[in-house]
């Protein structure tokens, strides 16, 4: 695994094919008296789609920057295409794509000539910058507007061309950073065809970071992510059964006293979130006419689920990610007005 083998590319790419993809052990990441990540570990197999899952500040896109060699960590080990991201920076770049969670386009090049200058950078060989440009094109429908001016392609053409330019130089693991951010329902859904569509035709393991909980349905694992540590780590499938009850949402005249007498009169803890009262029970359907029956506070309205990833982020970790996005944006609120403060 050598940066200095002989044979140059083809001895470490050999030799990095038979390494796990993603491989990380301890892996921090200080900033002054901020610890963003904490001392991480997991493992992502060849071919994987595995996803981050956790509201905005819980450290994912710090990992991905750590995992891409943009940052270098504070402590632990980690090897990306079987090469260390602290010692063979060059080769780990060379074998991994890039989407950042804001646009990198050049925007008064056309989508062409961005590409062109990706492949330059990443040492396409002359001779298959063509054919692969129109391939990754036409893989996410842009191959018609390759001569347009990226300013007049919309949010969603734009990721998809830096979705496109990521897969230019061939690379083995393609990092998306909050790929479909800022985009609209629809976009969203069509973006996401497109990444299974790459899948399915690329011999590529693909991570990816999201504070969505559908789009973390796609992925064949998930970590959930909260204030810079791992809380859990399966299928989503998996996730949800280790829930193993229903989510029942209630909207009271009185919340507070319904989070009380829920506890008192069933051993039930319920939350407050998003103005309804939750909590969650083995079979919701069968609780609901006890509820009725026997709760002193009017009910207005109530709702049964079953076990959703929004479900398991609040089992493991006591919130739902809206709410905890909500706190975190007021903590970077807060250290905003004192570091202003102190100016």
């Amino acid at each position: 695994m050598s940066e200095h083998a002989p044979g140059g590319g083809l001895v470490a790419h050999a030799t990095a094919a038979a390494a796990a993809s993603i491989s990380v052990h301890g892996l921090t990441k200080r900033y002054g008296e901020v610890e963003a990540v904490r001392g991480i570990d997991f493992e992502v197999a060849p071919g994987e789609i595995f996803g981050f899952l956790g509201p905005n500040g819980a450290g994912k896109s710090t990992t991905i920057a750590m995992l891409c060699t943009l940052v270098k960590p504070t402590s632990g080990s980690a090897t990306v295409a079987g090469f260390d991201v602290n010692h063979q920076r060059d080769s780990v770049r060379r074998n991994i794509g890039l989407v950042f969670q804001d646009t990198t386009l050049d925007t008064y090049l056309t989508a062409e000539q961005n590409m062109r200058l990706h492949a330059e950078l990443y040492g396409v060989e002359r001779e298959l910058v063509e054919p692969r440009m129109r391939q990754v094109l036409e893989m996410v429908d842009l191959w018609e507007r390759r001569r347009s001016a990226v300013a007049t392609f919309s949010g969603g053409m734009k990721r998809r061309l830096e979705i496109a330019r990521g897969l230019m130089h061939s690379p083995r693991v393609l990092f998306l950073d909050e790929p479909t951010v800022g985009l609209d329902p629809q976009t969203r859904s069509s973006i996401w065809t497109y990444i299974q569509e790459l899948k399915a035709a690329e011999d590529i393991t693909i991570f990816l970071t999201t504070h969505y909980m559908d789009e973390a349905e796609y992925c064949q694992r998930i970590a959930i992510m909260d204030k810079g540590v791992i809380v859990v780590l399966d299928t989503p499938d998996a996730l949800k059964a280790s829930v193993g009850h229903d989510r029942v949402t209630l909207e009271t005249d009185d919340d507070a006293a319904a989070i009380a007498a829920i506890a008192e009169r069933f051993q039930i803890t319920a939350h407050l979130s998003e103005g309804a009262v939750i909590f969650g029970v083995a079979s919701g359907e069968y609780f609901v006419p006890r509820l009725f029956a026997e709760l002193d506070v009017p009910i207005r309205c109530v709702s049964v689920s079953r076990p959703s990833l929004d479900d398991v982020f609040m089992s493991y970790t006591g919130t739902t990610i809206r709410d905890a996005e909500a706190s975190a944006g007021d903590q970077r609120r807060a250290a905003t007005a004192a570091f202003r403060r102190s100016r």
